[in-house]
Formats: structure tokens, sequence, C-alpha cells
């Protein structure tokens, strides 16, 4: 930088003028040929190592009726598949830059060293800027439309907000973290299209070094074509870098094709890559297998009737994972994907002998990989094979207790009134002085927070109704993240008939993002409840799922119907879907699609004896060192489980009978997910 260059900076920054893009370069330019550089580009990375929540631990899938009759005796000993031991499988709920941050800095990065470390990342990121998080719902012959969460559309306006600048602000700092965690003889296979690929690969030589660029894969689909005036686009880019010059590579040998040279054809040779160049040796007179694979991949996309097929909208076909996974790692390595989506990855991995992580934000994306996996393990076990258990993590009130930290400084007293205030806010509620336990109110109903760190239980509730009765207070509303088990429609209904109607409520996580607050996106929503009938028979149990009721809200029926054109919509109001109808002349016709409460219910699991497991989480103390602390919870162990798929829509309602081995009094828990992919669960107390 000459010395005029200097003095026209300065002049224009007293002047508080923009400073050309050629100056940029030149601030911050050092050795290097090329800067890459684009408005919002931050070199730190986040660095917080929260703790994860075992929310459900699969070990051993429930075995499958009888696939002639479809039919199993309720009373006989569920079969018992086969588990590998030691690292358990990670299907993980949540933001992938705060998972992969404390995944690097926290405790679980021992766990993933003492395997050998992360050997193989594949990411299949958002690169569509219209894309969303939404998904379609099959329901009575009709199709609803399950919208983004909130809290999703927050990731999407972070990731597009500002259009290219934000989308490579977002990537950048998740590629650091996974450059991080990547095992020195790791690889990275990142999937874009023609949108994002020359933007991405700028990035990934960036975070991995352009020395570490080994191929950008072509990968070859085909799809209805449409009339247009470009090339019809058939092939998505796959951009393939390693860590290091270490990295795992095994030959992957195509098939000879007619015109393939003839060098190849009729000797079979040896090839090796020695310093990342490849060596070729013919070594005997035997039939080649083929060629080394090359870089144009030509497979097909998932079938519309296939096996596999999650009618999920980014599903890619597991052939395609199949082989990035056996190139680029070896059987019982660990390998991760940190965008799930209906979890193809994680479900090869299984398949191919690997463990494996996966993360993704959305609850329908972590169901669905949820479902798949059980029938892979299932599938596993059919044939007699070893499968690894997994389980479900999310960061859970420490997330939460992160964002509140982030807007107090970690000010305690400062931290309970913000985080008050904050949810009387995204409610729309007043606050409320001079009261022990209630904090606002609105529309003539009195309202209580609940806590940030832990369940709003039944003894609270009691607190409540007392300050209530006494002050003839008649309607109350209470809201909370978490609630116990032990809050039943039962002993609400015997405080309603006391003289209080308590409404239970569910915070959505939106409250922590203040334009979602500012647009009135956070819904709040009724609690679900669900309803068993249990049959003992001396030590064995059987449960019978025999109601759901949820009051799920997403769309606003009466300002719908004022603004949509003629046609039909198919809406979601108070725990029903409707189809509405508007004809030409406005005259409009209500359907309702879900008539019986079976329809709302997509998966249930049960733990036959909940409290034998305690949640045991790992965290670092003040000096570094890393201790096991119980949470104060219980570990769902998934021991029996039903749920629809594509194939096989129906489900059954009664389990399988359980045998207890000792006589006693047991805590069963049970967990419905609904067709929105919304966790409901209940405490049974059983005496064997």
């Amino acid at each position: 930088m000459t010395e005029q260059d200097r003095d026209r900076i300065i002049e224009l920054i007293k002047a508080g003028e923009k400073l050309p893009k050629e100056y940029i370069y030149k601030l911050f330019a050092d050795e290097e040929d090329v800067f890459l550089f684009w408005n919002g580009r931050k070199e730190e990375v986040t660095n917080i190592a929260l703790p994860f929540h075992s929310i459900e631990h699969i070990d051993v899938p429930r075995r499958e009726a009888d696939k002639k009759g479809d039919n199993f005796d309720l009373f006989a000993t569920d079969l018992r598949g086969r588990q590998q031991k030691g690292w358990t499988n990670k299907l993980i709920w949540g933001d992938n830059k705060l998972i992969l941050s404390s995944l690097a800095n926290g405790p679980m990065r021992e766990d993933i060293e003492q395997e050998g470390g992360l050997k193989l990342i594949y990411i299949d990121p958002p690169f569509a800027v219209g894309a969303d998080f939404g998904f379609n719902i099959e329901i009575g012959g009709e199709t609803a439309e399950k919208k983004q969460s909130i809290i999703e559309e927050i990731a999407y306006r972070d990731t597009w907000g500002k259009g290219i600048s934000s989308y490579l602000t977002m990537m950048y700092e998740r590629l650091k973290l996974m450059h991080n965690l990547l095992a020195e003889d790791g690889s990275i296979y990142v999937h874009c299209d023609w949108r994002m690929s020359h933007y991405l690969k700028l990035v990934c030589d960036d975070v991995f070094g352009a020395e570490n660029f080994i191929n950008e894969i072509s990968w070859r689909y085909k799809r209805w074509p449409s009339k247009s005036n470009n090339f019809q686009k058939m092939h998505d880019i796959i951009l393939f870098y390693g860590k290091g010059d270490k990295r795992i590579f095994n030959v992957i040998m195509q098939e000879l094709t007619e015109g393939t040279n003839k060098r190849w054809q009729g000797q079979k040779s040896k090839v090796e890559f020695v310093k990342g160049v490849r060596q070729v040796t013919q070594m005997t007179d035997e039939k080649s297998e083929g060629t080394p694979q090359d870089d144009v991949w030509d497979i097909p996309v998932v079938n519309s009737q296939a096996k596999e097929r999650f009618d999920y909208p980014t599903q890619k076909p597991e052939s395609l994972l199949e082989r990035i996974i056996k190139a680029s790692s070896n059987e019982g390595d660990l390998i991760a994907d940190f965008f799930c989506g209906s979890g193809t990855t994680a479900a090869v991995a299984e398949k191919l002998g690997r463990k494996w992580i996966t993360t993704d934000l959305g609850r329908f994306s972590i169901h669905t990989a949820r479902k798949r996996l059980i029938g892979v393990q299932r599938e596993l076990q059919a044939s007699g094979k070893d499968f690894r258990a997994f389980e479900i993590l999310n960061l859970g009130k420490y997330e939460r207790q992160f964002f509140m930290d982030d807007l107090t400084n970690g000010k305690r007293k400062a931290k309970e009134d913000v985080y008050v205030d904050l949810i009387l806010e995204a409610y729309k509620a007043k606050r409320l002085e001079g009261h022990n336990t209630l904090h606002g109110s609105k529309a003539g109903r009195f309202i209580n927070v609940g806590p940030l760190d832990v369940p709003v239980t039944q003894s609270r509730l009691m607190d409540i109704f007392e300050e209530c009765r006494q002050k003839l207070y008649t309607q109350v509303e209470v809201l909370g993240f978490e609630f116990e088990m032990g809050l039943t429609p039962q002993f609400i209904q015997e405080l309603k008939e006391k003289g209080v109607s308590v409404t239970l409520k569910y915070i959505p996580k939106e409250v922590f993002d203040k334009r979602a607050v500012e647009k009135g996106q956070a819904k709040f929503f009724d609690v679900a409840y669900l309803n068993t009938k249990e049959k003992i028979k001396e030590k064995t149990i059987t449960i019978e799922l025999t109601d759901f009721v949820t009051h799920y809200t997403q769309d606003d029926i009466e300002e719908l119907q004022q603004s949509m054109r003629a046609g039909s919509k198919v809406v979601i109001e108070d725990g029903q879907i409707i189809k509405i109808e508007k004809d030409k002349n406005g005259i409009i016709n209500r359907t309702v699609l879900t008539q019986n409460w079976h329809d709302w219910i997509d998966y249930w699991a049960i733990d036959f004896n909940y409290e034998d497991k305690q949640e045991i989480i790992k965290v670092k103390n003040d000096h570094g060192e890393t201790e096991e602390k119980w949470t104060g919870n219980y570990l769902f162990e998934n021991e029996w489980q039903s749920f629809r798929t594509k194939k096989n829509p129906k489900f059954e309602f009664t389990s399988i009978a359980h045998e207890y081995q000792q006589p006693g009094k047991y805590k069963v828990m049970v967990k419905v997910v609904d067709i929105l992919g919304i966790d409901t669960s209940k405490i049974i107390e059983v005496k064997i």
C-alpha cells in the first residue's frame, strides 16, 4: 500500500464515506495472492460448549408383526436383536452451529477422539434461496402443508436475509467448525447445485486449503424435462476435500462400458494413490473389474415407488451416499452429516457398519430420521446382522440458558426479570405487580410464566391455584417450556371443579428471537394429552393407546377465508385439519379431515421401566476437567414402538406384552409423536 493510498483511506474514513473495494483488499492483504472477502465475513467462530440432553435411547427394535397375517401374540415375549457395544450413534436436534461448537469444544470431543476421530463429513446444506422447511401431510385423501416452524424461519432469514453474503457467513463458520472436528485423515463432501457451487468452492478453498481440493463430482440424474430456453439442468455438484494428504480413499471400480480404452480390457490392474498421485500397475492377465470411478456419477434420483423414499423434499438416493461412504471411510469409522434431512447418511452408514452423528434444526426431520433408523435396525435384526444403538439428543435448557446469558450478560436477577418480560411480551400480555405466583394478565386471564430451567410441576400449580382462589381469580394460563408428566387432564379437571380453570401452554423457542416476537410469530399452543389403558396379567403388562387430544394451531381460518380467492386450502387450527373451499360467488364450505384422534398419531413408544436409568451428562468444571452429573431426569429407553410408514400407514394401538422379572411398583412412560412431529408423554404408575 502506498503513502497516497493510506492518506486517501484516512480522508474517506474521516468523511464517513464507504471505502472503494480495491482498498479493502489492500488493507487486509498479506502474502496471499487472492483474498476472499464478503460483507459480514468474520474470522472468529462460536466456541460455546453446551451439554447435551438425551431425549430418547433406542437400543433394540421391537419385532414386527407376522408378515403373512399381520398378527402376533400379544402375550408373546418380545424378541431381542443383536447390537454392538461401545459407541452409541447420535441423532441431534438443534442449531448445528451450537451443536458443532459443543462437539468441538465439549466433553463429547473426547468420545469422538476415542473412536479414532471423525473420518468423513457429508453435508447437503440448503442452497436454494426460495427453499423452506415445510412438508406435506397426507390425510383424508387431501394434502395439508405443515409450514416451517418460526425457529426454522429465523434460520432461513439468517441464512438468506442479506442474500449471498449472509449465506456465505452461515456456511463459513460451520465449515470452520467442521474442519476443526475432522480427523487428520478425514474428508468432507459438500453437496450443492449450480446456484451456489462456485461460491462454496471458494469458501472451501479458504477453509480447507486449495491444495486439499480433490474433486468436483458431477452427480448426473434424470428427471422429466420441460421446454425452456436453456439446456436442461440435470446435475448437482459435490465438492470433495481432504483435511490433509493422509486422507482415507478406497478406489471404487466402475463397470467397463463400450468404448472404454482397450488397455483396461483383458488385464487386471492395481491402482494406488501415493501422495495424491494415481499409480496404475498391471497385475495379471485376469479380466479387469473395470476402471476406477470417474468424477461424473450417473445415479438416478429416488423413485416415487422406492422402498427408501420418505417423501422428504431434499432426500438423496442411498446409492449416492453408499459410494461416498465406501470411498472415504472404512468399516467401524465415525462419520457425520450436520444437515440430516430424512437421515439418508445415517441409514447408509448403519447398513455399511459405520458409526455416525447426524443433526438437523427441523423437528420433523429428526422424527423422519428416527423412524427410518428404527426401520434399519429392524432390517439388520431380521437378517441376523449387528447394529448399533442410537440416542436422540438436544441442547435443551442449556440452549435457553445460553440465549438468556447472551441477553443479560449472566446477571442472575436481571435474567429472571428479563426472562419474564420477554415471555409476556411474546405472549402479548401485560406485566402484573403485587402477586406471588402470577406475572401478567391478558384478556381477563391471569398468567404464570414457568421456569427457564426446570419443568412446571404439580406443586407449582397448587401454589398458583391457592393464590387464584384467595383472590377470587377463576382463569389462569401457565406458560412453560416443559411440564411434569403428572399433570394429567384429570388433575386439571379437579382444579377446575374447585373453581380455577387452568390452561397449560408451551413456550416456543422463538421467543428468543426479537424479530419473531415483533412480528407476532411466536405461537403458544396448548399442551396435548394422551390416554391409555393398562392390562396386567401376572408379571406382564400391555398398554393400549385410547385417546389423544391436541389444540395445535397453525393458521387463522377467518383471516384466510377473507383473503383467499376461489379454490381450496387445507389449514390447521385448534387441533383440527380442515379443508376450506371457496367458489366464485364467495360461498365457503368447510370439511374437517381429522375425523378421529387416530388421524393425529404418527408414532408411539413405551419405556416399561422409566426410572431405571438416570440421565447422566458430561460437563467441564472450572479446571477444564470432565465430570459426570445427573440432571435429575431419567433416560427414555425405547423398548417398544409402532409407527406409520409410506408402505404401511396403519399401526397397532396395543403394545406387545412386557414381562417384568421382579414384582414391585414401576413407572411406565408412553411417548406419542403426532403427524406434525411434536412429542407428548405420559407417566403411568403400575404395581406388578
